[in-house]
């Protein structure tokens, strides 16, 4: 069985909360690690994820106490879209108060 391992940056403007982790996290640029193992017996190369995990803290805080969570990464995506769900209401809401 083939591993792979990819490594992305991911940003949170809002603070956020995961169940994997003890509290909330503080907004900013994550490190993730996706590990993905190749499917076999296929006509073509196809990989499906089996792990992620979420370093902190946020990679502008290096003086936080370090930790490596493995983390849902459905419930990771979710976290993200709201985070940009909310972004997006800010920027309207500064906005229409720069339009008045």
């Amino acid at each position: 069985m083939n591993v792979r391992t990819r490594e992305a940056v991911i940003t949170f403007d809002h603070p956020f909360h995961l169940s994997e982790a003890e509290g909330v996290l503080p907004a900013g640029t994550y490190r993730i690690a996706i590990d993905e193992e190749q499917l076999l017996g296929l006509s073509f190369v196809a990989y499906r994820r089996v792990a992620t995990m979420l370093h902190t803290p946020a990679l502008a805080a290096p003086q936080g106490r370090s930790a490596i969570l493995s983390v849902d990464a459905a419930e990771l995506d979710a976290a993200l879209l709201n985070d940009q769900r909310q972004s997006a209401k800010d920027r309207d809401a500064r906005s229409s108060a720069a339009a008045t």
